[in-house]
């Protein structure tokens, strides 16, 4: 075995080990990649959860608003009709 030959296979493995390595404490102990569509997935996942708690925030806000209206207006007495108040008639100043 020539030392050139053997160097070689050193750097080698020595960059096998390096990516293994790094593979693993990338993608866990599985050593199983994600790919893209498994994170676009995800991705999808998340914005869809995102979307149903802003709709679910949304939705209770207008309900408490539109119960609160509707109690408000319960709470009000009916409202009478009013009747004209007397006007007072402006009389000549006697200052002419």
């Amino acid at each position: 075995m020539s030392s050139s030959n053997y160097g070689t296979q050193v750097i080698e493995s020595v960059a096998v080990r390096r990516r293994r390595l790094r593979e693993a404490w990338l993608f866990g102990a599985e050593r199983r990649k994600s790919t893209l569509k498994e994170q676009t997935g995800k991705v999808f996942a998340s914005v869809m959860i995102g979307v149903v708690a802003c709709a679910g925030c949304a939705g209770v806000s207008y309900f408490r608003s539109s119960s609160a209206k509707e109690h408000q207006n319960n709470q009000q007495p009916p409202a009478s009709p009013v009747s004209p108040s007397p006007q007072r008639q402006v009389s000549p100043s006697p200052h002419k």
